[in-house]
């Protein structure tokens, strides 16, 4: 048992996918996972473990933002030995050619986040995929016909920014999307060398200002949950 999570030792699978909701954690483990069991309900964050294609996997809620999601990826690879760390979550588009329901895989991860600051002074660490997981993933959905987009990815701190425009720098310098987590996930699978990825699905689009419903949502997470798990 860790400090956020109640779980005992065994409890948890080396592969976890990370959703910020714990109740998406809920609904992946309901949806896809055969004989799962809830290990985790503090603070209701929900975590269950339970079995895809007979191979063992977790799914674990990390609340909004870096700070939430690092607090729960450092437990599960310091406390209960997680190797695999998939983050699968919501994006907004910064571009043109990226429409709701896409599908964007993450190999870099920009931030507005000061996550790195006190770690590397008047220098700037860029928080990369695992090759290994971004390939599998890419490959998996090359061989299904999933159309995808990969590059890099904005994680920011703020959900509400005063100036509604800001986003078009980061488009004009080539990022794809935004989010919240990425950049703190990729930071600490390599500072303990385990592998991470992150896997997202459009759900809004500050180019076109178009938003998907709860019920597209949910159909278009399905492909993102479905290259995740065989990204294993």
């Amino acid at each position: 048992m860790s400090t956020h999570i109640e779980a005992k030792q065994g409890d948890i699978a080396e592969t976890v996918l990370l959703p910020g909701d714990p109740m998406r954690a809920k609904w992946i483990a309901e949806s896809f996972f055969e004989n799962y069991e809830c290990f985790n309900d503090v603070r209701g964050m929900l975590g269950f473990t339970g079995f895809y294609k007979g191979k063992r996997v977790s799914v674990q809620g990390t609340g909004m933002g870096i700070p939430s999601a690092l607090i729960y990826c450092h437990e599960l690879i310091n406390e209960y030995g997680v190797k695999n760390l998939i983050r699968v979550g919501s994006t907004g588009s910064y571009q043109k050619n990226i429409n709701i329901r896409d599908i964007v895989i993450a190999m870099a991860a920009s931030s507005t986040s000061g996550i790195n600051n006190s770690r590397f002074i008047n220098a700037d660490y860029s928080p990369t995929a695992n090759f290994e997981l971004f390939m599998k993933a890419a490959l998996y959905a090359r061989e299904h016909n999933i159309p995808i987009k990969a590059g890099n990815v904005l994680s920011a701190d703020e959900f509400y920014e005063d100036d509604v425009e800001s986003y078009k720098k980061w488009a004009e310098f080539g990022v794809l999307c935004v989010e919240m987590e990425t950049a703190g996930l990729y930071t600490i699978a390599a500072k303990f060398n385990v592998r991470a990825l992150s896997i997202l699905t459009v759900s809004d689009s500050l180019v076109t200002k178009e938003k998907t419903t709860a019920e597209e949502r949910e159909s278009s997470f399905s492909t993102m949950i479905e290259i995740a798990l065989n990204t294993l």
